[in-house]
């Protein structure tokens, strides 16, 4: 049980550290934290939907794993 709750921390940390980039690798809505990073300059040039929609999948997709790393942590430290 040690084992797979050891896998599960790391698999938790590498989908956190993921997350992070890909969340603020898109395009912003407005102002906020993507015009620090200047969304806001290259708001004209803007990139293409393909690129974008695969983004959003891609985040969308680590997000999910994410959350589902969570629950069985949770469900892993009740049984114990």
């Amino acid at each position: 049980m040690d084992a797979l709750r050891i896998t599960f921390q790391i698999l938790l940390v590498l989908t956190s550290v993921l997350l992070i980039p890909l969340v603020l690798l898109h395009k912003g809505k407005g102002g906020g934290l993507s015009d620090m990073f200047g969304g806001g300059i290259t708001s004209s040039a803007g990139s293409s939907g393909v690129a974008e929609r695969n983004l959003n999948r891609i985040t969308i997709t680590v997000a999910i794993v994410w959350a589902i790393i969570i629950v069985l942590l949770g469900l892993i430290q009740r049984v114990s």
